[in-house]
């Protein structure tokens, strides 16, 4: 089977392209809507491009803690995935779990 896309590799995200994510409107879902802007930030950024969203994210006076619906925060909820340690280590530096 032929696939429809190809992989796009070393594609270049910008500042403007990153900063942009802060503008994304979560969808009507449960939960706070700083958890859904992180999470599509995760689901669509390198490791260095989530970590110069996360600058821009925290300077906005935004929640890294956020959860959603079950109360779970975007750390506890990407945990189990493979590749999700970087980001897991990000959230925390930007502030993750802070009093």
């Amino acid at each position: 089977m032929k696939r429809d896309k190809e992989k796009v590799v070393e594609e270049v995200w910008d500042d403007a392209r990153v900063r942009g994510f802060l503008d994304k409107i979560p969808p009507d879902l449960p939960g706070d809507a700083d958890f859904h802007v992180l999470l599509f930030a995760y689901r669509s950024m390198r490791a260095s491009d989530f970590e110069r969203f996360l600058r821009h994210f925290t300077e906005a006076g935004r929640d890294v803690s956020a959860r959603n619906g079950d109360g779970v925060d975007l750390a506890r909820y990407i945990a189990p995935h493979a590749g999700a340690a970087p980001y897991i280590a990000l959230l925390e530096a930007a502030g993750h779990g802070a009093a």
